[in-house]
């Protein structure tokens, strides 16, 4: 066969798959009149976490399933904009980590709003002027961001879901590697990739920057300056990619957290965070963690945060294996509310993939 024909037959394939992706947005459309008729929510993390794991246990290649869920995200995220327009608030400003991560769960259909800092990211959920929220809870490197754990303590939003990033950065700007003079970040940015600048701009002026997008107007009037940001800032700001992945380490992940006012169903694959404090006295967490264990519960994360209202006293942030309707989960939550002076679940949720 000739390459002629093997493209007649992919255009084949191509009217099939339109077909059935507009049939699949008609039957969207359909379940969201009657979301709308019982005021339910077109975002249903439950939902879109069994769609993705169906496809993973299915897929046969050759695709891997990074592509497939890629593929498939769009066509949910597009689908989900048929049921009702979902508008997501994230720390700002565009090609943000929190801006890719939100894309990641939400696609290109969604309406993004930026915000300058992470109480205004809660504040436009819980006014309704989004659906959900996203924010940084936590880097592999970096550590617990504490600014997330203040805001949940006055805050009514719980956690819907969790979306683990990978952290690659990228050089860009408007001119070659030989003519940059100054790259311009964030502080987080410029410590996670000091050592790859040290070795290949060693006389190069490193400039800390609280805005992508100001750092990123400069360098595209100077070919002299570059901008250390994820790949996507190149395609907003306009800007050539100068060298991909110059981070230091491979490994290094932020996970986010999506906030909203709604209560995700157990999936069998949950985690439930809780912000608690205890008396200031010996044994105090001790105690507390000891009422999870009896429960047989995994505390996969724990973190203190200090009271600001108290010295010496701390909250603890922490991540239960499992779902509060699963019954060890619910009675380690009921005894450990009753010995501490402060508990607050902060959701139930899938587990990221």
């Amino acid at each position: 066969m000739s390459i002629a024909d093997w493209r007649r037959m992919v255009d084949k394939v191509d009217q099939q798959l339109l077909a059935l992706i507009s049939r699949r947005a008609r039957l969207a459309a359909r379940i969201g009149q009657a979301k709308t008729a019982t005021s339910k929510r077109a975002f249903v993390p439950t939902r879109e976490k069994e769609i993705y794991s169906h496809l993973r246990r299915n897929n046969r290649g050759p695709l891997s399933d990074a592509a497939i869920r890629s593929i498939f995200r769009e066509i949910v995220s597009a689908c989900r904009a048929l049921e009702e327009p979902v508008r997501i608030a994230y720390l700002g400003p565009e090609a943000t980590f929190t801006h890719v991560a939100a894309y990641s769960v939400f696609g290109h259909a969604a309406e993004y709003i930026p915000a300058g800092d992470i109480r205004s990211v809660f504040e436009t959920a819980e006014t309704g002027r989004a659906q959900c929220g996203v924010v940084p809870i936590e880097n592999s490197s970096e550590g617990t961001v504490r600014e997330t754990l203040d805001t949940f303590l006055t805050s009514e939003l719980r956690i819907m879901s969790e979306e683990v990033l990978p952290i690659h950065l990228t050089l860009m700007g408007s001119g070659k590697l030989s003519q940059v003079k100054r790259v311009c970040s964030k502080p987080i940015a410029l410590a996670q990739c000091r050592a790859w600048l040290s070795e290949h701009l060693p006389d190069a002026e490193l400039v800390e920057t609280a805005s992508t997008s100001a750092a990123a107007a400069e360098a595209a009037r100077r070919k002299d300056v570059a901008v250390v940001a994820h790949e996507m800032a190149a395609e907003i700001y306009g800007l050539k990619v100068i060298q991909p992945r110059i981070e230091d380490y491979e490994r290094n992940v932020t996970r986010f957290l999506v906030i909203g006012s709604d209560r995700p169903a157990r999936t069998g694959r949950d985690k439930t965070s809780v912000l608690c404090s205890v008396k200031h006295e010996p044994g105090a967490l001790w105690k507390l963690l000891d009422i999870f264990r009896k429960h047989g519960l995994n505390i996969s994360y724990l973190y203190p945060r200090p009271s600001r209202d108290k010295p010496w006293e701390y909250f603890f942030f922490l991540d239960i294996e499992g779902h509060r309707e699963d019954e060890p989960v619910a009675a380690g939550l009921t005894e450990a509310e009753r010995y501490c002076s402060f508990f607050k679940v902060l959701g139930s949720f899938p587990k990221a993939d």
